[in-house]
């Protein structure tokens, strides 16, 4: 039976908050070409919505995510249908970067591969402590290289290496301090952490947050002194914005901040 967008991707939004939920349970949410554009499409649809101000990250069924989709792949093996597929998973994992909103990956299953680079390139990570994450390539003779561009921007070199050497999962906890995810908490409260973490971060200002998150992303890419000047004029742009002058205000004045998005 063929797969749909709106069966493999599902969407809910509540208070601000959208979250897309990638919805293969069969194939433990593998990312096959369907479903990646699925997610890029919505995210560029979610990038237009003003009413949306964070993007949560869930999935359906006993994996969080399992990576590409294996019996995809083998079933075209050429070099143009590869590097669709790595083209695509490329423009998705840019997507979420890129995104002007910040992304919150809730894990609550094991994400491995691409799914854990889909993990390290949110923007934040709240997972279940049975939760396990592992780019096990190199156990398949295929070496995890484009999860590894996520991941070593997340997390040490050291860390990544073992990772990628080994193929070995890590536990949850391992996850947090390796810097992977940002917390960890027993399933039954997964819900509620994520929630009150994406609440939190809805209730600031939209341009605001949209600023720094570009800000974050490229000064990260930058030498130090570049780094300075380019978040110097961030700094500069950020204080002549409205919201900026309202959250001043608001602060001095003891009164909760009306944000206009600009």
């Amino acid at each position: 039976m063929s797969e749909t967008a709106a069966d493999i991707l599902l969407r809910s939004d509540e208070n601000g908050v959208a979250t897309l939920t990638l919805n293969r349970v069969e194939a433990r949410n593998a990312l096959s070409m369907g479903l990646m554009a699925a997610l890029i499409e919505e995210l560029k649809e979610l990038a237009r919505d003003p009413s949306v101000k964070v993007v949560v990250l869930a999935a359906n069924g006993p994996a969080f995510c399992a990576g590409h989709d294996l019996r995809e792949l083998q079933s075209d093996p050429t070099v143009e249908a590869y590097e669709a597929v790595f083209q695509r998973c490329a423009q998705l994992m840019l997507t979420i970067t890129r995104l002007s909103k910040p992304v919150i990956a809730k894990v609550h299953a094991m994400a491995t591969a691409a799914g854990c680079q889909l993990v390290a390139s949110c923007d934040l990570a709240v997972a279940a402590d049975c939760a396990k994450f592992a780019t096990p390539g190199v156990n398949i003779g295929l070496f995890c290289s484009t999860p590894m561009v996520a991941l070593t921007r997340a997390i040490g070199r050291k860390a990544a290496m073992e990772m990628l050497l080994t193929g070995l999962p890590i536990h949850a906890v391992e996850a947090e301090r390796i810097g992977l995810v940002n917390r960890v908490v027993n399933p039954i409260q997964l819900d509620r952490a994520v929630e009150e973490l994406a609440s939190t971060i809805a209730a600031k200002s939209p341009y605001t947050l949209s600023v720094g998150k570009e800000a974050f992303y490229r000064q990260a890419e930058m030498g130090v002194d570049e780094a300075y000047a380019y978040t110097s004029a961030v700094m500069v742009k950020n204080m002549l914005a409205q919201d900026a002058a309202e959250g001043i205000d608001a602060f001095i004045n003891k009164r909760s901040p009306v944000w206009r998005g600009c």
